[in-house]
């Protein structure tokens, strides 16, 4: 599969809809409460649910085959389903088998992850950018015998040039994670017009500054540890210092859209304005039904 047709790509826009939701805590629920959750995320309006993956949790496409069961209309998203998680021919097949089983409602996004995750599933990191197009050649060369009205779409967690240049070429489009509104425009002029942009954004129903600081300094601790994302930043402009303790105040603010709900609606449309054409919110929740209740508040402005 190379990059999308316009039509193709245009129309996968419109399924995913403007505003979707990214989840951190469902992972670990039953099924059953896992379907529930993701029915009234459906009813709320958000037009897709991202659902990541780490060693120690559900499987990513076994993960995307209960929340389908539990919805209509909504798109299922991996963010990111790892390609060390799986062989090229079993991404594939089971993507494909998504699609036709749920009409088309499944979007595999694939990502090389971090050398930490890599190396607790046993495998090396390396040569990122390599490894991804070596991976989606095996899956271009996969003959998928079931059923199929339509391939999965496929998008790339992407952060930088190269990685971006092929999410373009090869795919539907990109899945930035831990950015700005500022990677966001970067990521636009580097992909062109027509693929897919669908960023990250990080959220959390907090007006108090030194409270909701606290709170996403304990997120942005963890993923400022890791190379891809700290030299992600570096590239647009942050120097050590910023980098640093978990994020300068400027850092945390510029990654965790932080205070009342007009707040939050702002940092999304300054992505949208950015050039992003879907935004999915993750809400900072303790629990998932904490996360929940902040998708009530947040869909009526942002839908």
């Amino acid at each position: 599969m190379a990059g999308g047709s316009s039509i193709e790509v245009a129309a996968l826009k419109r399924r995913m809809g403007r505003v979707g939701v990214w989840n951190s805590t469902l992972g670990g629920e039953s099924a059953a409460f896992e379907r529930d959750a993701a029915a009234e995320v459906e009813d709320l309006g958000f037009g897709t649910l991202w659902v990541g993956e780490t060693p120690m949790g559900k499987e990513a496409l076994v993960h995307s085959a209960i929340l389908l069961g539990g919805t209509r209309r909504m798109m299922i998203a991996t963010g990111i389903a790892s390609v060390w998680g799986r062989d090229a021919t079993a991404a594939a097949n089971g993507a494909n088998a998504l699609a036709e089983a749920f009409d088309g409602r499944f979007l595999l996004g694939l990502g090389v992850s971090h050398a930490p995750a890599v190396a607790a599933r046993g495998h090396d990191y390396r040569r990122p950018v390599s490894e991804m197009r070596a991976y989606l050649d095996a899956m271009d060369a996969t003959e998928y015998s079931g059923p199929l009205p339509e391939p999965a779409p496929r998008v790339l967690a992407a952060l930088r040039t190269k990685m971006l240049e092929l999410a373009a070429q090869r795919t539907h489009g990109a899945h930035p994670y831990f950015v700005t509104p500022e990677h966001t425009a970067r990521a636009r002029a580097t992909l062109g017009p027509d693929p897919v942009l669908a960023p990250e954004q990080t959220v959390l129903l907090d007006a108090d500054p030194e409270r909701a600081r606290q709170t996403a300094r304990q997120f942005t601790t963890r993923y400022l540890a890791l190379p891809n994302y700290a030299n992600n930043l570096r590239d647009l402009g942050w120097d050590d210092k910023d980098l640093a303790n978990g994020g300068s105040d400027a850092l945390v603010d510029a990654i965790v859209a932080w205070g009342d709900p007009e707040k939050i609606v702002e940092r999304v449309r300054a992505h949208h304005d950015a050039g992003a054409d879907h935004v999915c919110i993750q809400p900072l929740a303790a629990t998932s039904s904490e996360m929940l209740e902040h998708l009530r508040v947040l869909a009526p402005l942002l839908l």
